[in-house]
């Protein structure tokens, strides 16, 4: 029994569920929205937020932990640089997500993840 286990599992390993939520916050971050499944959708959202929060922060142990995450150093700094005037007067709530129609090929609930 998982009570009280709160992470989702993704039906992955724990390095590779964590190198899955490495490059979907990346390329969230970068392009500013991502089509995947409604589970990972979910799973990433808290992972971007926190990123998003540590550029607010703007201190150079924020920089390093998120440069330790985020797979590519220019997006971290230009993270930097337009978040804390972005989401200035916002406690959290930075990304929405948005269900759209099933995958055809298993019928997986999709979901489209944005920066807002």
């Amino acid at each position: 029994m998982r009570h009280g286990r709160r992470v989702p599992q993704l039906g992955k390993p724990a390095d590779q569920r964590r190198a899955l939520l490495r490059a979907l916050t990346t390329e969230l971050i970068r392009h500013g929205r991502i089509t995947t499944t409604k589970v990972r959708a979910k799973a990433v959202r808290s992972e971007a937020e926190h990123m998003i929060t540590l550029a607010k922060d703007g201190s150079l142990s924020a920089r390093r932990q998120a440069l330790g995450y985020v797979y590519d150093k220019q997006l971290v700094h230009a993270l930097f640089e337009q978040a804390p005037k972005r989401y200035a007067t916002r406690n959290g709530g930075y990304t929405r997500v948005v269900r759209t129609v099933s995958r055809r090929g298993d019928n997986a609930e999709m979901a489209i993840i944005e920066l807002t």
